[in-house]
């Protein structure tokens, strides 16, 4: 048996076990119905944290060897794991704080030591250039990454977690991410916008054969706001499959991010509705 099949047995499992399958009143059929789209979910996020596991093992080799460069090179692309799996990372609390929190949610902001984590690193990068004084808390983030990782094999998903997530990451970008204040010294916030919009995306795609039945032209608007997301960031990327800095966006650009993200927020919040597990 291989791994992704592994995978599926472990996740369809823990599905079917999950109490939040019965959640919704006179909604049995609905929740049946959710099995397979969640179960294909939780192999997703199960790919996505051991890609992150790998890629965080390779930006804190390259911060412990001293190598600022190709640190830098590797920020973003590892982030964006984590970025597509956030609804699911943030249910460990502890986990996302160390991870991914930002120099404001610290009295001292980035001269707090117990500033920690993807944006610890990326400002001793970014600003000071230096490996010197990050590689203790690139150590930190293997650790806390491997803790990620073990926690999500043995989580039963929440169905309403992993529906409302689609909107939840929208909802995030709207309030915080448009702003550009996520990667603020290393302006490799377009990496994350993708990554956030690929995540909700995934979970309206496997929840969509559901909706489409019903409500065709609700699923072929999302579609299309997704679509035109996607041409936006599409015109900042690079030769080599990154983005441009998030500063290089015209102030037009960024409108148009803006109202789709809005927008997809919206629409995507009435998943839960829509599925029967308000």
């Amino acid at each position: 048996m291989n791994f992704r099949h592994i995978l599926a047995a472990s996740a369809l499992a823990s599905v079917i076990a999950a109490p939040g399958m019965a959640l919704a009143a006179g909604s049995s059929e609905a929740s049946l119905d959710l099995v397979q789209p969640l179960s294909d979910y939780k192999i997703y996020v199960a790919e996505k944290t051991a890609e992150l596991v790998k890629d965080t093992q390779g930006l804190v080799e390259a911060v412990k060897a001293g190598d600022v460069d190709k640190a830098k090179s590797l920020f973003a692309p590892t982030r964006t794991s984590y970025e597509a799996i956030e609804p699911i990372a943030e249910l460990f609390a502890d986990l996302d704080g160390s991870i991914d929190a930002r120099a404001d949610d610290y009295e001292k902001g980035e001269k707090d030591p117990t500033f920690t984590g993807f944006h610890r690193i990326e400002y001793g990068l970014w600003k000071e250039n230096s490996t010197d004084g990050i590689k203790d808390y690139a150590d930190r983030l293997m650790a806390d990454v491997q803790d990620l990782n073990d926690r999500i094999n043995k989580l039963t998903f929440p169905p309403e977690a992993v529906v409302g997530g689609a909107a939840a990451l929208m909802e995030e970008v709207a309030a915080t991410k448009i702003s550009g204040e996520e990667d603020r010294y290393s302006r490799t916030d377009l990496w994350d916008f993708e990554a956030n919009f690929q995540g909700a995306e995934k979970i309206f795609d496997l929840l969509k054969p559901l909706i489409a039945k019903d409500d065709p032209d609700f699923v072929k608007k999302v579609d299309g706001n997704f679509s035109t997301a996607g041409e936006t960031l599409a015109k900042y990327k690079t030769d080599n499959g990154g983005f441009e800095s998030y500063e290089k966006l015209t102030d037009a650009d960024r409108a148009v991010l803006s109202t789709k993200v809005n927008t997809l927020a919206e629409d995507l919040s009435t998943l839960r509705g829509k599925l029967g597990l308000d």
